[in-house]
């Protein structure tokens, strides 16, 4: 069946007009989390993005109708349209929001970070479920927000950190909670991927036509198009539309330890690294947190290590590459998405796993599905993953200041550094402001 709205190659760079206006202030009317639009019961999806990542993550709903999809790239955007050919196309997601109304019951965001937060939120505030790649924002401040939002909507919501699906993750979790570990005061979370360095490039040239880079900035300052340095590839490490390694992959380590031990939000916040460049994330980091107790469980304190500052040995064990490594007053642990491995090993050479108690999931993709339609919780919502990704960016922001911070969450504020308030909470574009 041919496409009931085709974009036309002459109209793509014009679709800016209609919703260039429309901000997050809650024009449309609240939806609360309600039943499918669509006649056999599927949800009724748009996406923002629709290559690279977003490709996988539209991938993972396929069980439902896709009628609406959204690109800055027109040669994405095509490709995509040959996998579904009678979604209606957009280049701006402000006027696919603005004009799909009703039509939709759910979004998908699979952009650059810097475009997480406006299109969830405006999506959240018309009352439409919501799920979005992590991190789940480019600021700690975005991150909140979302999640009050969401909340306070009633919408399901999923943060995509797929690994929180899979089952060795709950066998972890599992043996850390059954105390076999004793206490656990410290943890290590390390990945070895590097993701920064560069200089902006002087002057630039044309877009090609077929990018309108214009929306593709979005709310981030202007600056030229330089072939290359930042669409479709190296976003990730420039300051203003992404957040090096640690805000590529750090949801994904750091929530099994969020899980285990209860984590929310630090109470302070140091990092080390290279001599702070104004443009580019640093290829390499530590990043020092400090949780309260919770309970009956004690402080803890978590370290990141990144690029070249992974280590070798974590709890005097040789480890890989990547990992997360637990210390606790009677043994360690080391995991990762796979597998884990108990020690001092001759402690543990008769150790007994407890039986399974958290729930098999019946998909990562599938709960988010489940949820939007009968309201049954998922594991990454917004209010769990937002405090993760809060925790997360603030390792940047103390990067980014040079000093420990004590942090005080309620506030979303670093009650030593006033300074700090400009990286937690940041300056947007007209037209584009999350607020």
């Amino acid at each position: 069946m041919p496409n009931p709205n085709p974009l036309k190659r002459r109209d793509f760079l014009k679709l800016t007009g209609a919703g260039a206006g429309l901000l997050a202030t809650g024009v449309w009317s609240e939806r609360a989390a309600a039943e499918s639009n669509s006649p056999n019961g599927k949800l009724n999806i748009a996406s923002v993005g629709t290559a690279n990542r977003a490709s996988g993550v539209i991938g993972g709903v396929t069980s439902e109708n896709i009628v609406a999809l959204c690109d800055v790239d027109r040669n994405y955007l095509e490709r995509s349209h040959q996998r579904f050919p009678d979604a209606r196309l957009y280049a701006d997601y402000r006027e696919m929001l603005e004009q799909e109304g009703d039509r939709i019951d759910a979004l998908l965001v699979g952009t650059p970070d810097h475009q997480h937060a406006l299109p969830s939120l405006l999506a959240i505030r018309a009352g439409k479920h919501v799920y979005c790649e992590k991190p789940l924002t480019h600021t700690v401040h975005e991150s909140r927000l979302l999640a009050e939002e969401a909340a306070e909507r009633g919408v399901a919501t999923q943060m995509g950190i797929q690994i929180h699906a899979g089952e060795n993750y709950r066998r972890v979790v599992e043996i850390v909670q059954s105390g076999a570990l004793g206490d656990v005061t410290d943890v290590h979370v390390w990945v070895s991927k590097d993701w920064g360095g560069g200089e902006r490039p002087e002057g630039g040239q044309e877009p090609p036509e077929t990018l309108d880079w214009d929306l593709w900035l979005g709310p981030a300052p202007e600056r030229p198009f330089w072939p290359g340095r930042y669409h479709p590839g190296q976003w990730r490490r420039w300051w203003d539309f992404g957040g090096g390694t640690l805000g590529d992959m750090a949801c994904h380590y750091m929530d099994l330890p969020f899980w285990a031990l209860n984590l929310r939000h630090p109470i302070s916040c140091e990092a080390e690294g290279p001599e702070v460049h104004p443009e580019t994330c640093p290829r390499q980091l530590i990043v020092r947190y400090e949780f309260p107790a919770r309970g009956d469980l004690p402080p803890v304190k978590l370290t990141w290590y990144d690029g070249h500052a992974t280590p070798r040995e974590a709890a005097g064990e040789e480890v890989p590459a990547n990992g997360v490594m637990f210390v606790g007053t009677q043994g360690h642990m080391f995991a990762n998405y796979s597998s884990y491995r108990l020690y001092p090993e001759d402690r543990f050479a008769d150790f007994q796993r407890p039986e399974p108690s958290i729930p098999r999931s019946i998909g990562h993709f599938a709960e988010w599905i489940q949820a939007c339609k009968d309201g049954s919780p998922t594991t990454c919502n917004f209010d769990y993953s937002g405090a993760l990704t809060e925790t997360v960016l603030l390792g940047l922001v103390a990067y980014r200041v040079g000093r420990r911070l004590d942090w005080d969450a309620g506030a979303l504020r670093a009650t030593n550094c006033p300074e700090a308030a400009s990286l937690v909470q940041k300056t947007y574009r007209a037209g584009w402001e999350v607020a």
